[in-house]
C-alpha cells in the first residue's frame, strides 16, 4: 500500500469532508481516505498497481473540489 498526502480547497463543511472521503473511497484500489478541512488535505492509502496519484486528484476535482497545482 502507498500513502500520500493531498492538498484539497474548498471543503468548507463536515459534508465536504465526507463527500472526498466517500468519492476516494469508491475508487478502485483505495483502501482509506481520511479529509481535513482544517489543514486542507487528505491523506490516502491506495495500491498503486490499481490508481495512480493523477486519478485520486481528478476524482477529487469530478467531485467539485481543487486540487492545487
Amino acid at each position: 500500500m502507498n500513502k500520500i498526502v493531498i492538498p484539497v480547497e474548498g471543503m468548507t463543511c463536515g459534508g465536504c469532508v465526507k463527500s472526498v472521503e466517500r468519492t476516494l473511497i469508491h475508487q478502485a484500489g483505495v483502501s482509506t481516505a481520511k479529509a481535513s478541512m482544517e489543514d486542507k488535505r487528505v491523506t490516502v492509502e491506495f495500491d498503486a498497481s490499481a490508481i495512480n496519484q493523477a486519478q485520486l486528484e481528478q476524482a477529487i476535482r469530478k467531485a467539485g473540489f481543487t486540487v492545487p497545482a
